[in-house]
């Protein structure tokens, strides 16, 4: 029996180890207890921190000590508009800059439904509660008038030769002067104050356009302000961007992007496939192509379209930078508004042809030709059958 006993000493050596062993679990315990500690510490710290810088922001905002303020801003409330769509109006213009932010706010007060439409010129130094009650009881119920801008419409009045006469085809400043918007001064003005904000004008060739907003003021029929020249002229200006916005899609920018030209340009080309095409929808897929030949071609040096010839003529510096037949590719922007069809023909011109040259006659038909001599024997045939139209230039 004794024989079968646990030595004394190795029995205190495994009390000794299992001793060390507790102490060293208890040790690692309390130090993983620390780390969390440590660790949940930091996270309700950084919480702190970013509520309250948060919140700072927020305060700032509602009270009006946003970044930037200190200027006056026109805001365009519509009739109809929701408190969403005014915060992104609010936002757009300037006036706040948290458009989720003050959605909150008017809900949070009872606001929803009770801002009232119409034109407003406000300081973006004022808080929200100033802007809430301006919105409630100061609004102009603004006179407006109906406005048609017509696909190929430029910035200037310009004069073209139809059938032997001079014609003068109004520009989008005069419409809107006629029509009682504004002055042709203040427009030509508001060109120069409004566009930065446009995502649209991203690839606008602000160095060498004669108007950097030439072809961007989308052609459609309006319904425009018409109380205060000044104003009306930036309101009008920035209602024409932001539909040229709405219609240039993101599918159209990927299609541009993957054709290798820029928005610019598909504007400029869908510009010179309208003025060339005139209200002949049909035919613009087709005359695209035959500029898009053109393009590509070693053969042609040039782009050589007529309408371009004549678009600096108004200015006193002109020197011929958009002129097609002495340049090479396309000239700096668009030389008028292109309507939604132009603009999907330089888009997506028709496929597969081989044309370089084209020709209307009288009646508005198209003759398309390879070469420059097919195009001369169509001329004297339209010419000896008296069908042959007037250069649309002079």
């Amino acid at each position: 029996m004794e024989e079968n006993k646990i030595p004394q000493e190795d029995i205190k050596e495994q009390e000794v180890v299992t001793d060390e062993t507790r102490s060293e679990i208890r040790r690692k315990k309390h130090l993983k207890k620390r780390v969390v500690r440590l660790v949940l510490l930091s996270v309700v710290v950084l919480i702190a921190v970013a509520i309250t810088t948060t919140s700072i922001a927020f305060a700032r905002e509602i009270l009006g000590k946003r970044t930037g303020r200190g200027r006056e801003v026109t805001v365009d409330i519509k009739m109809g508009m929701s408190t969403r769509e005014i915060a992104v109006e609010l936002d757009k213009a300037g006036a706040i800059t948290n458009p989720l932010l003050f959605r909150v706010y008017s809900r949070f007060y009872d606001f929803d439904g009770k801002y009232s439409y119409g034109v407003y010129s406000v300081s973006n130094s004022i808080g929200y509660e100033e802007l809430a009650k301006i919105l409630m009881s100061e609004g102009q119920k603004a006179e407006t008038v109906t406005v048609t801008i017509p696909e190929g419409t430029g910035i200037n009045d310009y004069i073209k030769n139809v059938n032997g006469e001079k014609v003068t085809v109004p520009g989008i400043a005069t419409l809107l002067e006629n029509a009682g918007v504004c002055t042709k001064e203040d427009f030509l003005d508001a060109l120069t104050k409004v566009g930065e904000e446009y995502e649209i004008l991203d690839s606008a060739n602000r160095e060498n356009a004669y108007y950097v907003l030439e072809g961007y003021l989308f052609p459609e029929t309006y319904d425009f302000y018409s109380y205060d020249s000044s104003e009306c002229a930036v309101l009008a200006v920035r209602r024409m961007l932001e539909e040229c916005e709405k219609r240039f899609t993101d599918k159209m920018r990927a299609r541009a992007k993957k054709m290798g030209y820029s928005v610019n340009e598909i504007l400029t080309m869908a510009s010179i496939i309208q003025m060339e095409s005139g209200q002949n929808s049909e035919e613009l897929p087709n005359v695209a192509a035959v500029f898009y030949n053109r393009l590509k071609s070693d053969s042609f040096k040039t782009l050589g379209s007529s309408p371009t010839c004549y678009y600096g003529d108004s200015f006193q510096n002109d020197d011929g930078r958009y002129n097609t037949y002495n340049i090479e590719g396309l000239p700096p922007g668009p030389l008028c508004s292109p309507g939604i069809d132009a603009i999907n023909a330089a888009l997506h011109p028709t496929e597969n042809t081989s044309y370089y040259y084209f020709v209307t006659d009288a009646k508005g038909n198209f003759y398309y030709h390879k070469t420059y001599n097919e195009q001369l024997k169509t001329i004297n045939k339209l010419k000896s059958e008296k069908n042959w139209i007037y250069e649309y230039f002079d």
